[in-house]
């Protein structure tokens, strides 16, 4: 392949050196376009049942107990995904991930699962697996846009797919209330339902599978092939991927950062709706519609902060990359502190819904200032990395809820979010320890006499 046969710009490995939303233009846009799509129908199934939790029947405690489990087996399928994607191609391990979780979804549903607190339990873990398609996403739009780019293209994937969480807190309540309007009975509608999120992933994996391509040469069994860097010794490069990646510091670090913006909207994402049910007595499509508020910023959030991942990047170096960051993610920290004082104070909805929109501003840009950084840790852990730092950001979903809003430690969810700002601002410190000798840190520059840059980008920095 040469750069004339691709429709737009490229860069010497034909990665698209530009960003068109509007264009279906194959194999970037195309790709682009399928990626989103595919991570958004994930996450509205994801989030496709705390808006209904109240007509399922379910406890506060199955709430909690059934939402950790979800973000559990996220954790778990995004750590997996990371040195799958690196094997295998973003396309392929993608589809078979959403068709897996779809089909068993589908089953479970059926069978009534969601009625009983351990089939929800089960279903909530099924369906939580899923999300571990965001790393393919990334790892998608880092293999098909250019080191300029790649920022804006992560976020703008990664957010307009995290808008499935809003849509689905406006859409599941909808669609069940339309069920019971057309006659359907209430035991058997608690069902049905989830054949809508679970029939959408369906469609959108088999949508990647037959018009998506991994990356900008073919796909990726048959460029592994040709590729004079890979190696033929199977699986011992699977480990040696997995120890490439798990050996760089720098991961470690991004994936706890992650875990304090990411993971703050996971658990916003999950507490909200009956935040505002239980606060101001909303009934279930009311509170859906005002949770939805936090979920369908990412349309504009997390696509800003790419696009300042890369202009700071541009300007500034990986210093620029690292003090942005840390700066919109402490904004948002603050704001969740502030969020969390005035529901306490009892504050008009309103007033707590326009400050939650704009703590869903930063918090969000955050994460995607977090993928404008990724891509350059280690190229050849892409994957490992990708889904290190991705699988932070369910762990610190995991651990919030279980400390602030799980009632284990008797905080009311007004001192729950007061306190999980606090969080925020102490785990976005760790940014200022990121330093490499290729594109340097927060206080240092890089090291011009390192000549070695081709290993350090490409395999282990040290």
């Amino acid at each position: 392949m040469v750069e004339s046969d691709l429709i737009m710009p490229v860069d010497s490995e034909h990665r698209a050196m530009d960003l068109r939303p509007l264009s279906i233009a194959s194999p970037h846009m195309r790709a682009f376009h399928l990626s989103w799509l595919s991570l958004f129908s994930c996450f509205f199934s994801v989030f496709s049942v705390p808006p209904l939790l109240p007509v399922l029947g379910a406890t506060t405690s199955t709430g909690v107990i059934s939402g950790v489990v979800s973000l559990s087996a996220t954790f778990i399928s995004r750590l997996t995904m990371g040195p799958i994607c690196d094997l295998l191609g973003p396309r392929l391990a993608s589809t078979v991930l959403s068709i897996v979780t779809a089909v068993l979804s589908i089953m479970l549903a059926l069978l009534g699962a969601s009625t009983s607190h351990e089939g929800l339990i089960v279903l909530r873990f099924i369906s939580g697996l899923s999300l571990g398609n965001f790393v393919a996403n990334q790892y998608w739009m880092s293999s098909m846009f250019s080191p300029s780019i790649v920022g804006v293209a992560s976020a703008v994937s990664a957010g307009w797919a995290n808008t499935g969480c809003g849509v689905a807190q406006v859409a599941m309540p909808l669609a069940y209330s339309f069920l019971l309007h057309v006659g359907v009975l209430d035991s058997m509608a608690c069902r049905v339902v989830f054949l809508l999120p679970a029939g959408l992933q369906i469609a959108t994996a088999l949508a990647t599978l037959y018009f998506g391509q991994d990356l900008p040469q073919g796909n990726f069994s048959v460029v592994k092939k040709k590729s004079k860097h890979t190696s033929k010794r199977g699986i011992v490069d699977f480990w040696e991927i997995i120890k490439e990646g798990a050996g760089n510091y720098r991961g470690w670090i991004l994936a706890l950062t992650y875990g304090y913006c990411y993971g703050v909207e996971l658990t916003t994402e999950a507490i909200v709706a009956t935040f505002f049910r239980e606060r101001y007595n909303l009934g279930i499509e009311a509170a859906g519609a005002a949770a939805a508020c936090f979920g369908v910023m990412n349309v504009i959030s997390r696509p800003v902060g790419g696009m300042a991942a890369d202009v700071l990047g541009e300007s500034f170096g990986m210093r620029g990359r690292l003090w942005g960051l840390w700066l919109v993610q402490t904004v948002g920290g603050v704001t969740c502190l502030m969020l969390g004082k005035m529901s306490d104070s009892g504050a008009p909805p309103g007033l707590t819904l326009a400050v939650l929109v704009v703590f869903a501003f930063f918090i969000q840009a955050a994460s995607g200032l977090t993928f404008g950084i990724v891509p350059f840790i280690s190229k050849r852990a892409l994957g490992v990395i990708s889904g290190m730092t991705a699988s932070g950001g369910v762990m610190g979903g995991i651990v919030t809820q279980l400390l602030f809003f799980s009632g284990s430690f008797g905080f009311s969810r007004e001192t729950g979010i007061s306190l999980m700002g606090l969080m925020i601002l102490i785990c976005t410190l760790p940014l200022m320890l990121i330093y490499s000798p290729q594109f340097g840190g927060m206080f240092c520059a890089p090291f011009k006499d390192y000549d070695d840059l081709e290993a350090d980008y490409y395999e282990f920095v040290k």
